[in-house]
């Protein structure tokens, strides 16, 4: 009796053990792994994200509405969404929402640039600046 105890306790401590050194060594993994991509997340907002949304929302209120260069702008900022979240760069669910909103009201813009329709861009367009960067900046930018 004492014999099978001893066994059932040892058994029950290596397989602790066991899952222990796992957890570990994918811990040691995870912090290891190094980043894909170059750019970091400040480098896009200078060199992407805010020169194609100034650009956009100088476009939105020009008086001859080019719809092209609207279109272009969005779709950048579009997929500036997508390229935010890439490669660990997403630090928390406020940046999540704020880059899913980036990439919805984007597509938005450059549907209604297709449809030349100014008014629902440029209302795409503020729900983008507010919802989308204004509320990652709240948090974010220090």
């Amino acid at each position: 009796m004492k014999q099978s105890r001893l066994i059932r306790w040892t058994t029950v401590v290596a397989a602790v053990a066991c899952v222990g050194l796992m957890l570990g060594s994918v811990s040691a993994q995870k912090k290891a792994k190094k980043k894909a991509r170059v750019a970091d997340p400040h480098q896009l907002m200078e060199g992407l994200v805010f020169p194609n949304c100034k650009a956009l929302g100088g476009a939105l209120g020009a008086e001859k509405t080019n719809f092209k260069e609207i279109a272009m702008r969005a779709a950048l900022l579009s997929e500036s969404g997508h390229v935010l979240m890439a490669d660990g760069r997403c630090p928390d669910g406020v940046w999540a929402g704020a880059c899913k909103v980036l990439r919805e009201s984007g597509a938005e813009i450059v549907a209604k640039a297709k449809a030349e329709d100014k008014e629902g861009a440029a209302a795409a367009f503020k729900t983008l600046t507010s919802k989308g960067c204004g509320a990652c900046h709240k948090v974010h930018k220090k």
